[in-house]
């Protein structure tokens, strides 16, 4: 059984449709998303409209639970300036979703759940089970990340939110990100020269009987073109988001 993991799309249908191709060509018998799938980028109706014909599992992420209510559930730093510029942009992403579309989103569930062979199960969510909020890093030191997904053992688990694409062993079973499809970026850059990365990442995970494999997946696409659709989407901040694909 192969399953297909994406995550935080943010509203690219470039990266997503370069995503789907590549997970065509392969055997997969299932895909899942773990949110954060339509806030941010240039296409949010167009990915909607992706996932629904995909009718895959969608996981309710932060970023799409704001984009639906305004409500700030999260703890990064703001400003009035920045708060200004998030909600421009959110009422520009609503303005180009109609009410199905919203309906839509407002189905994603908190996790999904998918059985696999040899007694294992996959649980899928965005920052953790407990809240999508919640942040978990390659470098999160082991008690903290032991006392956030100790308690969800045996099962494998997976979660997005942060966009980097790892795996990290918890106990006898592990946990792995299977990276953002449509903004995927280092961390380790510096904060005031941030620049996106031209690909989409996801995941597969393999269960062959009691065998386990897991791949991460990198495909490039066409950055040209995402420049261009920013362009003439009319997005507020537009020119800021082109700024973060030049380099």
């Amino acid at each position: 059984m192969r399953i297909a993991v994406i995550s935080d799309i943010h509203g690219n249908v470039l990266a997503l449709d370069a995503a789907l191709a590549d997970l065509r060509a392969q055997r997969i018998d299932q895909t899942v998303c773990l949110g954060d799938a339509i806030q941010g980028g240039p296409q949010p109706a167009e990915v909607v409209s992706r996932l629904r014909d995909l009718g895959c599992p969608v996981v309710m992420g932060n970023a799409d639970k704001w984009l639906l209510t305004g409500v700030v559930t999260g703890a990064e730093p703001s400003s009035p300036e920045r708060e200004a510029k998030l909600d421009a942009v959110r009422q520009w992403s609503l303005s180009k979703l109609s009410n199905a579309d919203k309906a839509f989103i407002d189905s994603f569930v908190p996790t999904v759940e998918i059985p696999l062979e040899g007694g294992h199960n996959l649980l899928c969510f965005h920052g953790s089970p407990r809240s999508f909020d919640e942040v978990f890093l390659p470098l999160t030191p082991q008690e903290e990340f032991e006392k956030g997904l100790g308690e969800y053992v045996p099962n494998i688990l997976t979660g997005g939110h942060t966009h980097v694409q790892y795996i990290r062993r918890l106990a006898d079973t592990f946990f792995f990100n299977p990276g953002s499809v449509g903004l995927a970026y280092s961390h380790e850059q510096p904060g005031d020269e941030f620049h996106a990365d031209p690909w989409a990442q996801y995941a597969v995970l393999t269960s062959e009987g009691d065998k386990l494999g897991l791949e991460f997946r990198r495909i490039p696409y066409d950055v040209t073109k995402l420049i261009e659709v920013y362009r003439q989407s009319g997005k507020p901040y537009a020119e800021e988001n082109i700024t973060e694909y030049k380099r």
